[in-house]
């Protein structure tokens, strides 16, 4: 009798709990951060980039605003480009297939200041294009992150074959005009620091407090979601 009340018991339990378990897992990618806080898990956040990512201190700044919840993973890549026909392309490196295994629920792509090098302006004519390759990569992800496009930071230097007019002219227009046409959201890291040029180690790279910048611009983008739930509800 105790066993068959306990069978009864079990059953009802499964019955009602049923629902729930149905509505929790038919949740929509715009309640993302929510469900993810009901299981229990962190939300992933991938910054992908070249070394002003790699060798800057931004995602670990980023890690910590953000706090516990979150996961941050610093795919940088030293030297590489959107653009695919030069000689380091960010989609033939393995910081890019580590970011895609990473499963991200958030990528934050900061490219193009490669791209800017005079020995390559010639090659930019599909930059657009293969900028849309590599942000289509990450939207075919099982996780089917939200996607956030930071501008390149100014470059001071006078001493690299970086061009500062060219990355504000071409590089940094033709990311804009590329996000505004995919819809997704941008985050002007150019003009954060475009006029501190003491926010920078050799006037390409970051120093830490030009990467505590940076950091904020993500983070205060990502932290404007209502209840850091509606990460696919993002545009421009």
């Amino acid at each position: 009798m105790i066993k068959k009340t306990l069978l009864v018991i079990t059953i009802a339990i499964v019955i009602l709990a049923a629902p729930l378990t149905v509505r929790l897992f038919e949740l929509p990618h715009s309640d993302l951060s929510k469900s993810k806080n009901i299981l229990g898990t962190q939300i992933k956040v991938a910054c992908v980039g070249d070394s002003i990512t790699e060798d800057s201190n931004y995602p670990a700044y980023l890690q910590s605003l953000l706090g516990a919840n979150y996961s941050v993973g610093n795919f940088g890549s030293r030297g590489s480009t959107v653009t695919l026909t030069s000689w380091k392309p960010y989609m033939d490196q393995p910081e890019f297939k580590s970011a895609e295994d990473f499963d991200p629920d958030i990528v934050v792509i900061m490219l193009g200041t490669n791209d800017d090098l005079m020995s390559l302006h010639q090659y930019n004519e599909s930059f657009e294009d293969d900028y849309a390759k590599l942000i289509d990569s990450f939207e075919q992800l099982d996780s089917t992150p939200q996607i956030l496009i930071a501008s390149s930071p100014p470059i001071f230097s006078n001493s690299s074959d970086l061009s500062p007019s060219y990355l504000t002219d071409t590089i940094i227009l033709k990311t804009d005009d590329l996000a505004n046409n995919l819809n997704l959201t941008t985050i002007d890291i150019n003009s954060a620091i475009g006029d501190h040029p003491e926010y920078f180690k050799d006037g390409v790279h970051p120093n830490d407090e030009g990467s505590s910048i940076i950091a904020t611009q993500v983070y205060d983008t990502i932290d404007s979601f209502p209840n850091d739930s509606n990460l696919n509800s993002l545009g421009t």
